[in-house]
């Protein structure tokens, strides 16, 4: 992994901010459409819009912690997490 987290992202990671920067640059663009023609409801609308995409950035932000996580496991710099319980690896321990 390099010192920069974009060179060393997943496809996914891009995907998502990219994806969630322009979902929130259009309700942006309707926020100020519907200030300056004093409509509430594309106001309202705009305001969605922008919820969703930075629920898309909090998306990516979990992707590029997982992808970071399994980064380390494999470079041995951390250990790799038990097993929840009931979900052990092996059914033979009945």
């Amino acid at each position: 992994m390099t010192n920069t987290p974009w060179e060393a992202s997943s496809g996914l990671y891009k995907k998502l901010t990219f994806s969630a920067m322009g979902v929130e640059a259009i309700g942006i663009v309707m926020a100020i459409i519907g200030a300056g023609t004093q409509n509430t409801a594309l106001l309202y609308t705009a305001m969605v819009v922008i919820g969703i995409g930075l629920l898309g950035h909090l998306g990516g932000m979990a992707v590029r912690a997982r992808d970071a996580r399994t980064w380390r496991v494999a470079q041995g710099l951390v250990k790799p997490r038990a097993p929840k319980r009931g979900k052990s690896a092996s059914k033979d321990t009945l």
